[in-house]
Formats: C-alpha cells, structure tokens, sequence
C-alpha cells in the first residue's frame, strides 16, 4: 500500500500533513491504484464465515452515538468489526471517534468526508464544507504530533474497497467507491444506473453513504428493513445492503443503524443513544452548522 508522503518511507516522516487540492488527482489515482491490494490481508482478518461480523458506516465525529452502537455490539459479544467509511464530517468529536475506529474496527474504507479532510471538500454544500475544514483544524490542533502523524497515516492509506469470499464492500458503490449515491428511488428513476451497478456485484454488496438502510436487489428492488422484519435472508440472489448511518441516520428514524452478517442472513439493528447531548456539542461550536445537529433530533 502507498505511503502517504509518497516517496518517503514510515520511518523518514517527521510531520504528516492533508494534501492540499493540488494533489487531488493524485490522490485520487492512488486510491484507484490499490483499491484491491488489500483483499487477501481482509480475507484473513474478517476469517470464518461462521462468526458474526459487525458492520458500521458513516459515524460522522458523532461519539455518543459510536459508543452506543459498540456497547451494542460488545453485548452481543461479536469479536469482528469494519466500517465502511465516513468515520468524520459533520459531527464535533472526530478525533475521538477516528481513535476508536483505528482501536475496534479491523479496517474502515475512504468515505467522500474521510477524503475530504485529508485532501480538499469536493462538491459539498456550506455546512458540509465548513465542517470539513473545522475538522481537519482538530486533527492539525492535536500538539501530540506521534498522535497526529498516527492519524493522518490512517486517513491517507485507507482504501476505497474490498472483496472477499463472502462480500464486497464500498462506501458509495461499486460505480464510484467513495461518492455514488443509490438512493431507493433509483429502482424507479434509474434503472440503467442500477443494472450498470449490479453488473459490479458478484453476490452480496456492502454500502453506506445515503444514511438509509435497506437492500437492493437487481429487478430493480428496494426494501426497507421494515419490510424485511429486520432481517435478509442470504441466498443465491446478488444484493446491495446499505447498512445505514451511525452517526447521522437520515431514514426519519433518530436511532443509530448497523448491520450484523450472519452465515445466513443480514441483520438491521437500531440503537437509541443521547442524541442531545451530540445536538447541544454541535450548537456550541461555532463553525458546526446547527442544523447538523438539530436534524438528528427527527434522523433527517
């Protein structure tokens, strides 16, 4: 995998640094270049379809809702966790939650505001953009550079996808890892997008992105966890599971989402946390939209 200093080995690195828009290109050539480098070191990590794996998404710097959701999973006793993306933006804790993503999860995959921060904010409204350069000024503000440097090695070297024996896996889609939207109303309005997206999944897909939990399947279909009773039952048939948001769900429901991979199906779990306390942080920091908080409240 590249460094992310380019030429310079780990050890020569004395102060990492974001990349500035001019590396943009680059960086995006770099990420395409071993997007698939790490797929037998996954195969290792994830192990045995025989246990249960924990997958989460878009946790956005929010801690209050990140915790919930690993107590969640500690309870259940899952020893296997990634996460697929977007572990900042938006929320007002991302050092911490970027933290504890590199402690819990076997990996996390690049998530448009995961490069956004260490690269520049590409085709993001006001709040978003706002919340991206706050950001990255708590990641440069850290004066502890061993964890500093820690953290932008992390964010430069994640990958944009994974292939496994039982899975891919993408922040956005197959089509555009970090930044496609498949949004359900796609079955309808889309449906040259979507069968030009099932052409790239060879059985079961993992996505985030969108914040809306559900399963797509090729006719083109979608359905909600609500209709599914929670639950997707693996079989034959290739899908696309969007495991939903921890951090900022979007599907009406304020309760941090995620999924569970079972040997034979696919569980949607909702967890209630402090949502408040996540909506007051947000209002006391200035360069934070306050809607970024407030529309946690109704998970808009």
């Amino acid at each position: 995998m590249a460094d992310v200093a380019g030429q310079q080995t780990r050890e020569e690195i004395d102060d990492v640094q974001p990349q500035g828009l001019a590396d943009l290109n680059a960086g995006s050539s770099r990420l395409a270049a071993h997007a698939a480098a790490v797929s037998p070191a996954v195969q290792a990590l994830i192990g045995s379809a025989d246990q249960p794996l924990a997958i989460i998404s878009d946790i956005h710097g929010n801690i209050e809702a990140l915790t919930a959701v690993l107590a969640e999973i500690d309870s259940r006793s899952i020893p296997k966790i990634i996460c697929l993306g977007d572990v900042v933006g938006y929320g007002p804790n991302p050092r911490e939650c970027l933290d504890i993503v590199m402690d819990r999860c076997l990996f996390s995959l690049m998530g448009n505001h995961d490069f956004a921060i260490f690269y520049e904010p590409y085709n993001f409204n006001t709040a978003a953009e706002n919340a991206a350069f706050w950001t990255r000024a708590q990641f440069e503000a850290d004066t502890n550079k061993e964890h500093r440097n820690k953290r932008w090695k992390y964010v430069g070297n994640l990958q944009t996808r994974v292939m496994t024996d039982r899975f891919c896996a993408y922040h956005g889609s197959p089509r555009r890892p970090i930044n496609e939207y498949v949004f359900p109303d796609d079955i309808y309005t889309a449906p040259m997008k979507m069968q030009s997206i099932f052409d790239r999944i060879p059985h079961i897909c993992f996505v985030g992105h969108t914040h809306v939990p559900g399963v797509f399947v090729p006719d083109p279909d979608f359905y909600s966890p609500d209709e599914l009773g929670g639950k997707y039952t693996l079989g034959q048939e290739r899908a696309m599971v969007n495991v939903g948001s921890v951090g900022q769900p979007r599907d009406r429901n304020p309760n941090a989402s995620f999924v569970i991979l079972h040997p034979d199906h696919v569980e949607f779990v909702r967890v209630p946390y402090d949502v408040q306390t996540t909506v007051d942080k947000v209002r006391s920091i200035d360069a934070l939209d306050n809607f970024l908080g407030t529309r946690l409240l109704d998970g808009r």
